[in-house]
């Protein structure tokens, strides 16, 4: 059996009760070495079998989860975050399918939430926005053209900008272009991590703090105004509004 297992943002103890059990009884990790803490692997058996997916190919990694299999061991394929996003998982999927492999996903904390908590904000604020976007700007990777990142900008909703801190300046025109008006953003590099580090800004100064703080990876792109706004109460804990477990205050 194949668990491809969500290890969390950075702090350990973010990876859920699930996973860590299953990590604790599995044969063979292959781990992102230039993601995931390696103290993960302290809480693996003796004599697991590791390996860094970081110096491997795709076919590398099929294969050494096909040998394993064959020799009924219990794999894990320990990725950054959550695993369903930006995790590459959907082709290491498809090629266990062609090889009758079973699999199960356990879901992980992702760097976006993450980076919410560790500027101590909610995305989805009453009045404000009900909408987060995940998105990233193109790179070597491209993105289709009806996701450009000025496109989305314009929607105003909040949004989580992964793998494109290296790309400031270019970020920052995009969403300049689109908000239409100097909007609140924020970076946190390696979010959870001990040497996490948090830069608040607008998108007038951000590029500059950026580089001044020499951020080039590794970092949450979090913009719009539920940074730093007004907003609206919430009516779940409105006294005068009535739901299925709470009769209201007149």
């Amino acid at each position: 059996m194949v668990y491809f297992i969500g290890a969390g943002p950075g702090d350990v103890d973010l990876i859920t009760v699930k996973g860590r059990d299953i990590l604790s009884k599995a044969d063979v990790v292959i781990y992102a070495g230039s993601l995931v803490s390696k103290e993960h692997l302290s809480f693996c058996k003796d004599n697991v079998e590791t390996h860094d997916s970081a110096k491997l190919n795709l076919d590398e990694v099929i294969a050494i989860i096909s040998k394993a299999c064959e020799e009924d061991k219990i794999v894990v394929r320990l990725h950054t975050g959550d695993p369903a996003l930006y995790g590459a998982i959907k082709e290491q999927m498809d090629a266990l399918d062609l090889l009758n492999i079973q699999y199960e996903v356990i879901p992980g904390v992702s760097s976006f939430t993450a980076a919410a908590s560790s500027i101590k904000r909610e995305f989805t604020l009453p009045g404000v926005t009900q909408t987060v976007i995940l998105t990233r700007v193109e790179g070597r990777t491209p993105v289709p053209q009806q996701e450009d990142l000025e496109q989305l900008a314009k929607i105003g909703a909040s949004m989580a900008i992964f793998l494109s801190i290296g790309m400031i300046d270019k970020v920052v025109g995009k969403l300049k272009r689109g908000y239409g008006r100097n909007v609140p953003i924020a970076v946190v590099e390696r979010a959870t991590w001990q040497d996490e580090r948090i830069i608040i800004g607008t998108l007038d100064d951000i590029a500059l703090k950026v580089k001044e703080a020499n951020i080039t990876r590794c970092a949450q792109i979090l913009v719009g105004d539920f940074i730093d706004c007004e907003y609206e109460k919430s009516l779940l804990y409105d006294k005068s509004f009535t739901h299925m477990y709470r009769n209201g205050e007149k």
